[in-house]
């Protein structure tokens, strides 16, 4: 069984028991999370599609830990004319872990 689930603005496809880094949650460390933004959920083969999503599912997950994403260079360079400009980011990233698929 799996869900097509919208968590912060992208979509996931999550698993009972999976893992997954999406961006900076506001709870804390321990505790648990309800999505309800659920796209699709695949059960075994019955598909139950939304439009745009599905009345009454729900994705509970529970927050791990808070961290940040491996480093990102931003190289901008422009050539013949002596620019180059180098920037590096790291995101701020919460990992969940899928505690149960309801719908």
């Amino acid at each position: 069984m799996y869900a097509i689930v919208e968590i912060a603005g992208q979509q996931f496809k999550v698993e009972k028991d999976s893992k997954i880094f999406v961006h900076r949650l506001s709870q804390e460390e321990g505790s648990s999370v309800e999505f309800d933004k659920v796209l699709l959920i695949d059960n075994d083969g019955a598909v139950k599609i939304g439009a745009p999503v599905l009345d009454g599912a729900k994705v509970s997950a529970k927050v791990l830990t808070h961290c940040k994403g491996d480093k990102v260079l931003v190289f901008h360079k422009k050539r013949r004319k002596g620019y180059r400009k180098l920037n590096g980011h790291r995101q701020y990233l919460t990992q969940i872990q899928i505690e149960n698929i309801l719908g």
